[in-house]
């Protein structure tokens, strides 16, 4: 067993003899739940999440550089990113700091504004869906019945349809070409794995005392819902938020790539579009497809951390496994300084 985690958290038993790590809360003398106010909660709760894993903090920086990027980025460009110059397919200088196109259009501007298109469509889809599947989910596991039926029987059918293809499709055949296209199939596709999971999990705390005890004192259904239920759930609900934004911006700059996009706009996938178009690899311009590669990796990097992180904060054999790996490592590097040292 080890030690009890600091407030906002409980461990709480679980069917399996493992605990799960949950929100902390109290209750007064009269049985009613007695905590801070809702978003103060979340905050706190995200705060010691973001510190309590170290992959969650080395995430949370990658991806926090790529925001700030995308806020400030453009105000560092010097050059508009779709002007056509006769500077062509120059390499990185002084003039130019990550060379020019076959067009003479200089990258790095185009990185800085594709850093700001790319991200602020991911986290757009990632609301959606989350929006989606915390309403479902919760929905379904509290109220039960009829209600956890119909939406369960919804949940299934979704479950089933495969969302690259759905996604193709829609690109290929719908008249608008953008990012609300990829938008809308990952929302469609993205959300009824996760609905299953916060579902699974307002089952279980629905049945805690102090639930029912909000649910004596009158308070409505919604209410107890998004102020009792939901707090307890932060880094699942988180978890599934990361993995969608990661599948929207892998997905968006695939779609462009293949030129189902918006190929117009300045994104990371049209950067891939034009500079396979062009033959970017055969004349030798690395500069023009490996800068926006390149920040796909480290970002989609970030948010895996993150993803990893939450799923061992939400579920307690993995950070036993990562306990029981870094003891025997810490052993195996003893074995060895005993053996140097003789």
């Amino acid at each position: 067993m080890g030690s009890t985690p600091p407030p906002p958290f409980d461990v709480v038993p679980q069917p399996d003899g493992n605990a799960a790590l949950t929100l902390h809360t109290t209750t007064n003398g009269q049985g009613t739940a007695a905590k801070m106010p809702l978003t103060s909660r979340i905050l706190r709760g995200l705060w010691r999440i973001f510190t309590l894993n170290a992959k969650i903090t080395t995430g949370c920086c990658i991806v926090g550089f790529f925001i700030l990027l995308a806020i400030f980025g453009p105000l560092l460009t010097r050059y508009d990113p779709n002007a056509l110059t006769t500077d062509i397919l120059l390499p990185p200088s002084g003039q130019h700091w990550l060379g020019t196109t076959q067009a003479g259009q200089d990258v790095f501007s185009q990185i800085m504004i594709g850093t700001r298109y790319s991200i602020v469509w991911g986290l757009i889809t990632g609301c959606m869906v989350a929006i989606l599947y915390i309403t479902i989910g919760l929905a379904a596991g509290y109220f039960g019945g009829i209600v956890d039926e119909i939406l369960s029987l919804i949940t299934n059918i979704f479950l089933v349809i495969p969302g690259l293809p759905l996604a193709l499709i829609i690109a290929a055949y719908v008249p608008y070409k953008g990012p609300l296209t990829v938008a809308i199939a990952i929302t469609l596709t993205g959300w009824p794995g996760h609905a299953r999971i916060i579902r699974a999990q307002t089952l279980t705390i629905r049945q805690r005392d102090f639930v029912e005890a909000a649910n004596a004192s009158g308070l409505s259904s919604w209410r107890i819902i998004f102020s009792e239920v939901f707090p307890n759930m932060i880094a699942i609900v988180a978890a599934g938020f990361v993995g969608t934004a990661l599948a929207a911006i892998l997905a968006a700059a695939g779609l462009e790539f293949l030129g189902l996009g918006d190929i117009r706009s300045v994104s990371w996938g049209s950067m891939f579009y034009w500079a396979q178009n062009n033959s970017a690899l055969i004349q030798g311009a690395w500069w023009w497809f490996a800068p926006p590669g390149i920040c796909i990796a480290l970002l989609a990097a970030g948010l895996t951390f993150i993803n990893l992180g939450l799923d061992e904060v939400a579920d307690p054999r993995l950070r036993n496994e990562g306990k029981r790996f870094r003891l025997r490592r810490k052993q195996v590097e003893n074995i060895k300084n005993k053996q140097a040292t003789r």
